[in-house]
């Protein structure tokens, strides 16, 4: 682990591309797990092609490539750029698959990288990267969902609400099939000032799949406002700082297109969020969609109770994040 006051520069030596440590270890994006590799180097860092016709480099400065290398420049990795300046940050990467972002954010002189993989497939190409960066990346094989992230970093980094941002990040690339009960969890956490959130307002630059992305910065009155939407804008600033063609990912996924957003928790105190209160508003949302539900006044007393406190949870979250919104737009004006 690096001193948290020192300053380092820090480059990766020369390493397999991330397509070939795919072939080398022979991984597959798993269907059931929503799993798609990102391999444009534009996003992820790498060689920037300035002429379609020629190839990349070759990985061990050999062969053809050689001649192409000075019309090539290397870029910072877009998601990663979009997350701030990381110097001597400490960043929690969730989910890191073949470690495409990862490798940028070692390159963006980083303290020190976490990163969470749940897939063990993954782990002997993340160890090949932690070789390569010794003392700066760490690996835990587990489950994102149920990781303690909050002792994970040192005490030192710890700010109060109100003061400036800790210098931690989260970066992840989230497959959908974690990503919705994931941003709740991190909500929620929020709101608690627990879990990432123990050390202060911690900074998260997430991608996600476009359905997902959208329900996050719907605005009111939008047909994709949802729970994820009131409680996300509630409790930070929500905003999409890049879009990614699905073309960028393999296995090309069914949803075309990606975001990446960026979600800073609001300094100003909040009433918190309770579990209960998650639940009303997945319960009212619900309601709302479901064309086959019993008119309320049917449903007597006991069956309208849940709705009138489902109604009042979107009512008194929508008024916050309507509130917040305006103050957002008024310091924008000034």
């Amino acid at each position: 682990m690096a001193p948290s006051g020192t300053l380092t520069s820090f480059r990766l030596p020369p390493l397999p591309t991330i397509r070939e440590i795919i072939k080398l270890f022979r991984l597959q994006a798993v269907k059931q797990l929503s799993q798609n590799f990102l391999l444009d180097l534009r996003l992820t860092g790498g060689w920037l092609i300035s002429a379609p016709e020629m190839s990349p480099p070759h990985p061990w400065g050999r062969g053809p490539g050689d001649l192409a290398r000075t019309l090539w420049a290397r870029v910072q990795d877009k998601i990663v750029r979009k997350a701030g300046n990381l110097t001597n940050a400490y960043v929690y990467e969730v989910g890191p698959g073949p470690g495409g972002i990862t490798r940028s954010i070692l390159n963006a002189g980083v303290a020190e990288l976490l990163v969470v993989e749940k897939d063990s497939r993954f782990i002997p190409g993340l160890q090949m990267l932690s070789d390569a960066a010794p003392g700066k990346l760490r690996i835990v094989h587990g489950d994102v969902l149920t990781f303690k992230i909050e002792k994970a970093f040192p005490e030192s980094l710890k700010r109060q609400w109100e003061d400036d941002p800790p210098n931690v990040h989260i970066i992840g690339n989230l497959p959908f099939s974690v990503s919705t009960p994931l941003i709740i969890k991190w909500l929620e956490n929020m709101s608690h000032r627990d879990g990432p959130f123990a050390y202060g307002r911690t900074q998260m630059t997430l991608t996600f799949q476009k359905e997902v992305a959208e329900r996050l910065t719907a605005s009111t009155g939008s047909k994709q406002r949802s729970r994820l939407s009131i409680m996300a804008q509630y409790l930070c600033s929500v905003q999409q700082v890049l879009t990614i063609p699905g073309r960028a990912f393999v296995p090309k996924p069914e949803n075309q297109v990606f975001a990446s957003l960026k979600l800073f928790p609001f300094p100003e105190p909040r009433p918190r969020l309770t579990r209960q209160t998650s639940l009303h508003l997945h319960a009212s949302f619900t309601q709302r969609k479901a064309r086959s539900s019993p008119p309320p006044l049917t449903l007597g007393i006991s069956g309208l109770l849940p709705i009138m406190l489902s109604v009042l949870a979107v009512i008194v979250l929508h008024a916050y994040t309507l509130r917040s919104s305006i103050i957002v737009d008024l310091r924008s004006k000034h």
